[in-house]
């Protein structure tokens, strides 16, 4: 039997862009603007900066680093867009997969589209979107399962087939690369326990590695075809199942799960964000802001898959803003207080008014069946005078089948991008027409942060 990785990269190396249907090329477009508006207003983290001068002392290349001027080398552009992407956890997940999608990859295309055109550029962007997501959808909450990020694990090998296809490099070539990637497959979670910045840099790990992996296969250097359904391969080493082989290849090129991507509304864990929904129309149903804060009990349902991740024991008091992000508790009792969670809610931790009403938020661990980030979000709170108020919602708000989502993106852009958004929006929609990325590329160079 054909290994799977052949198939893949006989797909992604052999899909032509008039193959692409155009939802597929618009879902495309959409990410790429949610993924750079979000690497913009990510800018001042503390890891972004990190990564950010930490790529710039690798020295120079042709590369651009979003935001900034002068160019360093493709593997540390690669590095620091990354981190720059999902240093706020704004970025878009894939439910099924569990995945930040666009983090590891738009970084690839960034770095290795310059001689390409608007439409094979967004081509490749499909083709790595697609890639993550079929990788982690094969294995639900598998790597979580074992305390590791499927985005980091999952991602290296999106960036490398990715950086494969822009290359031109051959089939034989791009298993290669994804063999080699498999040697650069991680991303431990115990940042959960520390509330420390791991996380934001694994994309920007997974991206970089993929590319140097691809540049390895190109000068000669060999991997295993089985790196994902060998005795030593992703599945069996880092998720502790056998690879399931029609999750990944079945339907490739007519079913595209590049288009069940969701965008994110709020700046945190994917896993909470139908409860911040649910907690959101709570609100609307009480009364004074006395109320609010005198609230006896606020009960909120999660999946037991998320449960270990955003609702744990200690949760309510987080450690920083970052592990805010990954605290049901906290962040709920924000959504509560203030009727909206924004990128502003995490800059101050210490308000004793949001962790008084988070010791009172009590999680039920319900079963909903199919996977966390797919979960209805169900709240209940008891006011001080005996009244109960409860809502529900059917998933969270930002995904494939959300209405208002084109809407989302471009608002939310507009939020991250700040002043002269515009032509970064203007470029990114015409990105399909373009004869190059050019035009893109001088915008995100010339932006002012």
């Amino acid at each position: 039997m054909t290994a799977i990785a052949e198939e893949l990269a006989g797909w992604a190396l052999d899909v032509r862009p008039d193959q692409v249907p155009e939802r597929v090329r618009q879902a495309a477009a959409r990410h790429l603007l949610d993924a750079l508006g979000n690497a913009v207003a990510g800018a001042g983290a503390k890891a972004a900066e990190a990564a950010v001068r930490t790529a710039q002392a690798m020295g120079p290349g042709d590369a651009l680093v979003i935001g900034r001027s002068g160019r360093v080398s493709r593997p540390a552009a690669a590095l620091a867009n990354g981190v720059l992407i999902h240093a706020l956890d704004f970025d878009d997940t894939h439910a099924g997969g569990l995945v930040h999608a666009s983090a590891p990859v738009v970084p690839v295309v960034l770095a290795e589209g310059g001689a390409v055109s608007g439409e094979e550029a967004l081509t490749a962007l499909a083709i790595g979107l697609e890639t993550i997501c079929r990788l982690g959808a094969a294995a639900p909450h598998g790597f979580h399962a074992v305390g590791l990020h499927a985005t980091a694990a999952c991602g290296v090998f999106a960036s490398a087939l990715t950086a494969a296809r822009l290359r031109g490099l051959s089939v034989a070539q791009a298993v290669n690369a994804l063999g080699i990637a498999g040697s650069r497959a991680s991303g431990l979670l115990e940042f959960l326990n520390t509330g420390s910045s791991t996380k934001q840099l694994h994309p920007g790990f997974a991206a970089s590695d993929g590319l140097v992996a691809a540049a390895l296969a190109a000068a000669g250097a060999t991997g295993p075809s089985t790196v994902f359904e060998g005795e030593y391969g992703l599945y069996r080493a880092l998720a502790r199942r056998d690879a399931d082989r029609p999750a990944i290849l079945d339907g490739l090129g007519d079913r595209w799960e590049a288009t069940r991507i969701t965008v994110k509304p709020y700046p945190a864990c994917q896993l909470m964000h139908a409860q911040l929904d649910a907690a959101h129309e709570v609100r609307a149903g009480l009364g004074s802001a006395d109320e609010i804060r005198g609230l006896g009990e606020v009960v909120v349902e999660a999946h037991p898959d998320a449960a270990s991740i955003v609702c744990a024991p200690g949760k309510e008091t987080p450690r920083s803003a970052y592990d805010a992000k990954f605290s049901l508790p906290w962040s709920v009792a924000a959504m509560l207080l203030d009727g909206e969670v924004t990128v502003a809610t995490y800059d101050r931790i210490d308000r004793p008014e949001v962790a008084a009403l988070a010791a009172r938020v009590r999680t039920e661990v319900v079963d909903f069946g199919g996977v966390a980030a797919d979960q209805p979000g169900r709240v209940r709170v008891r006011t001080a005078g005996g009244r109960t108020v409860a809502a529900e919602v059917p998933r969270s708000g930002g995904g494939p089948d959300d209405p208002g989502l084109d809407r989302l993106v471009t608002a939310k852009a507009l939020g991250n991008l700040g002043p002269g958004g515009e032509k970064i929006i203007d470029s990114v929609l015409g990105l399909a027409d373009a004869p190059s990325t050019a035009a893109l590329i001088r915008a995100l160079e010339n932006h002012e942060l």
